[in-house]
């Protein structure tokens, strides 16, 4: 990679000497907006071609409005990534495009798209998000500026960029069926009755509230705005929220979710471990086992069935304390709880944990693709 940025380094040097000429999009791209066509739920009809929202595919339909390559990007909901960027996805093929997205094809004169779409996930649009619900009108995206050095660098820029897309997108595929080869285990290892691992007789059965103590009455919820910053995790329904200066809770302890999306959509786990010094607000149980075998394979347990029962339905879903303690958990003999957990770990470790295995390579490549993302698209704007 070194020697082909080189390369590029000697090229820009070569045809631009004073710089680059940094444009607003709207002379980059055609803006095709003025032909998206939103269609409600109930009135799309199921098919192959992507219904593309702010944020990706969200359905598939039986007609498409667009046929070719295209940038879409976020225009109102979910516009803006964490680092400042705007929601990008990149679009091959035949498609359909609600208003969400606004949606970018190529001036193959000015610019390659792909290059555009790498110039456009580097830039800070959190000045111009605006609104109750997050927006990037198409005035203020034609004001965008990007760099737009000649074709002939873009084209390299283009060749190391996806290179490394490529790797990523491969490591990332190899591991999903490492996920799905865990969960096939954990489902199996998890699974108990005359056509299991362990038959039913040497599993006895109690609730949560019979293997467990519930700390919940020592949580204490802190507004952000009272937070004062420490070194101390604050957790909340779904894990780490933020970092204090004082702690409540000392020691090795499951959290579970009590409230929130999560608790349906399962997209981060429902159970969690957190060890040492913490605090918790009263968005998650907090619960103290006798050993870290019983507490993990509870965690994995519950991170593995439907839940959905012990869920309130109202507007916030909620799984109350009370029902918490009522959830039915199997408890095989404490040699057979190690074994299962011993797994378990291992296969956790090689699909979640970044210090090791496919996600430390996937984390590296991210990091050296960001790294070089950030050398490539940076230029001396020509005055």
């Amino acid at each position: 990679m070194s020697k082909r940025q080189s390369r590029i380094e000697k090229v820009i040097a070569e045809l631009c000497p004073e710089g680059v000429e940094f444009k607003e999009l709207g002379e980059v791209v055609k803006i095709l907006d003025s032909q998206r066509k939103p269609v409600t739920k109930s009135q799309r009809t199921g098919g192959e071609y992507p219904y593309y929202g702010a944020n990706g595919i969200q359905d598939y339909v039986d007609d498409y409005i667009f046929d070719g390559t295209f940038i879409l990007l976020g225009e109102d909901g979910s516009v803006i990534n964490k680092d400042g960027s705007p929601v990008l996805n990149w679009a091959i093929g035949k498609i359909w495009v609600n208003n969400h997205a606004h949606i970018l094809a190529e001036k193959s004169e000015i610019a390659l798209l792909r290059y555009v779409y790498f110039a456009l996930s580097v830039i800070d649009v959190t000045k111009v998000v605006k609104g109750n619900i997050p927006k990037i009108t198409q005035q203020n995206l034609r004001h965008f500026l990007i760099p737009v050095p000649p074709l002939a660098i873009q084209q390299e820029i283009v060749k190391i960029l996806d290179t490394f897309t490529t790797l990523e997108a491969e490591l990332e595929a190899e591991l999903e069926a490492r996920k799905k080869q865990y969960e096939y285990y954990r489902d199996e290892l998890l699974t108990f009755g005359e056509d299991a691992c362990l038959p039913d007789r040497q599993v006895a059965w109690k609730t949560l509230g019979e293997v467990a103590t519930n700390l919940d009455s020592k949580r204490k919820p802190v507004t952000k705005s009272n937070r004062k910053e420490g070194e101390y995790p604050y957790y909340g329904a779904s894990g780490i929220v933020d970092y204090v200066n004082d702690y409540i809770f000392d020691g090795d302890y499951l959290l579970v979710s009590e409230d929130g999306a999560n608790l349906l959509a399962r997209v981060t786990p429902i159970a969690f471990s957190a060890s040492g010094k913490i605090w918790v607000n009263n968005h998650a149980h907090v619960l103290e086992f006798e050993t870290y075998v019983e507490k993990k394979f509870v965690e994995y347990y519950l991170n593995m069935i439907d839940l959905s029962r012990f869920i309130s339905t109202a507007a916030q879903p909620k799984l109350t304390q009370n029902n918490l303690n009522k959830i039915p958990i199997p408890v095989p003999p404490i040699a057979e709880q190690e074994r299962i957990v011993a797994i378990l770990d291992k296969f956790d470790a090689l699909v979640n944990d970044i210090s090791v295995g496919l996600p430390a390579e996937l984390h590296a490549r991210r990091k050296q693709y960001e790294y070089y993302r950030g050398k490539l698209l940076t230029f001396k704007e020509k005055i």
